[in-house]
């Protein structure tokens, strides 16, 4: 199970990398063009469950250590890419990323909720949180 969880990681590493090529276009072009942020934010979402799914508040101590670095790192790109976005898009475009911001902050801020005060081990905790993740990233990986 663990080798299978550490491939997991290391595609949706890689998943994250491949989103790098499209920022420095948006950068060179000085536009947003047709690119979307639903997929920024929805990789967003991902990385701050797998954060808090890898977190000793979740799993048994640091256990998932690994889990929580790559998807810090995730978190950092995924908001430098939407920060960037919005340097670059209409005041539509802000409006959009807002509407999808918003519900982000939102799943994850309710997620955290429950599995803090609702489940009271570990094993539970987990169970959840990473359930949640999981329909995230296949969301994720639907919309690219």
């Amino acid at each position: 199970m663990g080798d299978t969880l550490r491939l997991a990681v290391g595609v949706m590493g890689n998943a994250a990398s491949l989103l790098l090529f499209s920022a420095p276009m948006v950068i060179r072009k000085k536009s947003t063009e047709e690119f979307s942020c639903v997929p920024y934010t929805i990789a967003l979402l991902n990385c701050l469950l797998y954060t808090w799914y890898g977190l000793p508040v979740i799993s048994y101590r640091w256990e998932k250590f690994l889990v929580v670095t790559i998807n810090g790192l995730g978190i950092l790109f995924e908001l430098s890419f939407i920060l960037i976005y919005l340097w670059f898009t209409s005041a539509k475009g802000k409006m959009k990323v807002a509407i999808t911001v918003i519900p982000v902050i939102l799943v994850f801020c309710i997620t955290a909720a429950i599995s803090l005060f609702s489940f009271h081990d570990h094993y539970h905790r987990k169970i959840f949180v990473g359930s949640v993740a999981l329909v995230a990233s296949v969301v994720m990986y639907g919309l690219h």
